[in-house]
């Protein structure tokens, strides 16, 4: 009788680490495909950066056509400027209009550091020249000061970042899925199952949030790619031994 609970334990116990593998292994392909998606992204946003820091200024027949991807000056006439809430923090900004007709994307309001030299000097009425690139508010400058717009191209190591995360947790789901089944075959088989290293919620916590803060802090101490390439070295460093220790979780001492 005693047996037969055993077996019937068991075999539910099997059932449901059956259950949590498939689930496991879904989320492992659904966070795959996510990876792949923005990865295909990378290199059209790399391509879209190389040209944004090769550009030149517009020659006169490029500022003519106003379709050239060089860097425009437009001179206007300041219409509006004072501070303003930005964002979904309602962080304070220094906004500019300009008075038109000017060519986009001058004609959209653009931000300045509140505190900023440039942000003391710009009144209605004043003439600013501002340097646009395609769709892209690049600078504005005014009686020999410059400011550097916010918003220029650097997404791509957004994306690679995204895509690292994604593939961090993509291997975590496949890892928790293999541990699933092996548990499976185990409590189908009659075999106990002891695991040599428990993996509780501060130790999910720890997996997925020190790469996230190693990405993090690489980008506040180095320049964007250099992060990147930091972030992949820390993360291997990282994924070998807890990959590892988590496929010998469940062998037998």
């Amino acid at each position: 009788m005693a047996l037969d609970m055993a077996q019937a334990s068991g075999r539910e116990r099997a059932r449901s680490e059956w259950w949590a593998g498939a689930g496991w292994a879904l989320l492992g392909v659904v966070l795959l495909a996510l990876c792949v998606a923005v990865g295909s992204l990378i290199p059209g946003q790399i391509a879209y950066e190389e040209s944004f820091l090769g550009a030149r200024p517009c020659t006169e027949a490029q500022a003519k056509r106003l379709t050239d991807p060089c860097l425009r000056t437009t001179r206007a006439t300041v219409l509006s400027a004072g501070p303003a809430k930005s964002g979904p923090k309602k962080a304070t900004v220094f906004q500019v209009r300009l008075r038109g007709p000017v060519p986009v994307p001058a004609d959209q309001p653009f931000r300045l550091d509140p505190d900023g030299e440039l942000s003391r000097r710009i009144r209605p009425g004043v003439e600013v020249e501002v340097v646009t690139w395609r769709d892209v508010q690049v600078s504005v400058r005014h009686d020999g000061v410059s400011e550097t717009l916010p918003g220029l191209p650097d997404e791509a190591t957004m994306y690679v970042g995204i895509t690292l995360v994604g593939v961090w947790l993509t291997g975590v789901a496949f890892i928790a899925a293999f541990g699933s089944v092996r548990r499976a075959r185990r409590h189908a088989g009659g075999r106990p199952v002891a695991p040599r290293v428990g993996f509780g919620m501060a130790k999910i916590v720890c997996v997925v949030v020190v790469p996230l803060a190693v990405s993090f802090f690489c980008l506040t101490m180095w320049d964007a790619w250099v992060a990147a390439g930091m972030t992949v070295a820390v993360w291997a460093l990282i994924a070998f031994p807890a990959t590892f220790a988590a496929l010998r979780w469940d062998r037998d001492s």
